[in-house]
């Protein structure tokens, strides 16, 4: 009894003749298969079984191709409703009669534009866009100056900037009421060349010559702190490293900006060229507010709004604002023709 006893009790011991104990140490040698496999394999996955789908990207939603419709919806909206719906409808008034009161508008097809152009005087106020495109050289000239200066390491440069900068801010109604005191007789300019013993009996808003370049130094005044602006950042954008080479080098402030900061301007200043033809062809407050026109300081815009309010002839005046939109299109399309917008690379 003790001897079978011993041979056969134990699961997995080995019997004596070999035979006893075979059918227990499968298990066991099952249990040491299954602890060396690797971690978190499973084994009793099936061989047909598909892999779980990965996770699914906001790449591939289909609301990523409308998001930035969404965000454009507003501004889109805002433009179309007050600049492309004003200027069709602008347009369509050029073909009309309408005097801009009653409901009737009779077409009266090219007629507006046959009498804009048979009619000289119409056209003769360009000529006092001259004086503003004089000015505007003038102002280009002493913006690319100062800020080419305050872009080095100058003493209270931030402040010069703060001053240069401040008119541009101003609301241009304010400026005309405050030059129109400051030009007429008797006013703070009269006052200012008294203390020097100069005489004060000119009347500077009194004769077209004398009005109209006080008006355009009003103008530069005013919008030279814009092109400061721009020509300060364009010329902060170089880097640094050349003006370094360039003073290694022993370059004087002067090829440092024929060199360097000319070349690296250049798409900058193109702009400013073109906003200042298409300002000076368009020019409409200072001179509306100072003299309202007097004085053959009248501008194309200015005809337009008195023939507009004044006359009650909105289709002629909207016909002379498309011919006027054509001309600054078309000048700024020559501009950029003899001048194109090319990739300036300084290093």
């Amino acid at each position: 009894m003790s001897d079978t006893t011993d041979t056969t009790g134990t699961p997995g011991t080995p019997a004596a003749d070999g035979t006893a104990g075979t059918t227990d140490a499968a298990p066991a040698l099952g249990v040491r298969k299954a602890a060396a496999a690797p971690p978190g394999t499973r084994r009793d996955r099936s061989p047909t079984a598909s892999p779980a789908p990965p996770p699914r990207s906001w790449r591939d939603h289909p609301l990523r191709r409308v998001t930035p419709w969404l965000f454009l919806a507003v501004p889109l909206a805002l433009l179309i409703t007050f600049t492309y719906v004003p200027v069709g409808n602008m347009v369509f008034y050029s073909f009309t009669d309408w005097d801009g009161v009653s409901p009737d508008r009779d077409f009266v097809g090219a007629g507006n534009y046959t009498e804009l152009f048979t009619r000289p005087e119409l056209f003769r106020v360009f000529f006092v866009s001259f004086y503003y495109l004089a000015a505007s050289a003038v102002q280009i000239v002493l913006a690319l100056y100062f800020a080419t200066v305050l872009s080095f390491d100058v003493r209270f440069r931030n402040l010069f900037k703060g001053i240069l900068f401040f008119p541009y801010l101003v609301n241009g109604v304010a400026i005309g009421f405050v030059f129109l005191y400051f030009f007429q007789d008797g006013g703070t300019l009269d006052s200012l060349l008294s203390w020097f013993g100069a005489g004060t009996d000119h009347a500077w808003l009194g004769t077209p010559e004398s009005a109209n370049t006080s008006l355009a130094g009003v103008s530069v005044w005013r919008f030279m702190g814009l092109n400061f602006v721009l020509f300060l950042g364009a010329i902060q954008s170089i880097p640094g490293e050349l003006y370094e080479a360039a003073q290694l080098d022993g370059a004087s402030r002067w090829q440092q900006f024929r060199y360097i900061i000319a070349p690296g301007i250049r798409p900058v200043l193109s702009l400013s060229v073109v906003l200042a033809v298409s300002g000076s062809l368009s020019v409409f407050e200072i001179p509306y507010i100072m003299t309202g026109g007097a004085t053959g300081t009248e501008t194309f815009v200015i005809q337009t709004v008195k023939l507009a309010f004044q006359f009650n002839k909105t289709g002629l005046a909207s016909a002379a604002a498309v011919v006027l939109l054509l001309i600054i299109l078309l000048v700024t399309w020559i501009q950029r023709r003899i001048v194109p917008d090319e990739r300036v690379d300084l290093v």
